[in-house]
């Protein structure tokens, strides 16, 4: 008799293990039983099965919509938002489009800004970038770096969807 594939999933692995060390009277404690039940789902342990499964943050949709209405057909950044929210995911596709781990003065970043703007704020932009930790410059602010560190996934999700649009 040939078996049948389930696929079982859960949205929280750590209050199934309570429940079913309860239901099965076991000794075992709860963090050994979790590493048994990651055993038995073919992981080394615990750790492992979490350093495999991390959960994403969902995308606000309606974020990342909104924050797309300000970027042209050109994939430029046409307008400044209200919103502060919206200016930080709008400021992360500038950012995007700056060289990583170049060393630039006010000068080069502003010219690298203003190509991708059309309302030509680059002192906005930096001052943003820098507050939201993208851009990091030097004590005396000659120099600028763009910031090599996770985003939110909005703002990935924005720079995914104005560089669809720039390419169409």
């Amino acid at each position: 008799m040939t078996r049948d594939v389930i696929s079982f999933h859960l949205d929280d692995l750590s209050s199934f293990a309570k429940r079913l060390r309860k239901d099965i009277e076991t000794d075992l404690g709860h963090a050994e039983f979790l590493d048994r039940i990651s055993k038995a789902a073919g992981y080394r342990n615990y750790q492992h099965l979490r350093a495999k499964n991390t959960p994403t943050a969902p995308v606000n949709s309606t974020q990342v919509a909104r924050a797309a209405r300000y970027f042209d057909t050109d994939g430029r950044f046409a307008k400044w938002p209200a919103r502060t929210l919206t200016q930080h995911l709008c400021c992360y596709v500038v950012w995007s489009r700056l060289p990583a781990r170049t060393p630039m003065t006010e000068r080069e970043i502003s010219a690298l800004i203003d190509q991708e703007t059309a309302f030509r704020d680059a002192a906005q932009i930096r001052r943003t970038l820098i507050e939201v930790g993208a851009l990091e410059r030097n004590l005396d602010g000659s120099r600028y770096m763009r910031k090599e560190a996770p985003i939110p996934p909005e703002a990935a999700d924005l720079i995914k969807r104005v560089a669809r649009r720039d390419s169409a």
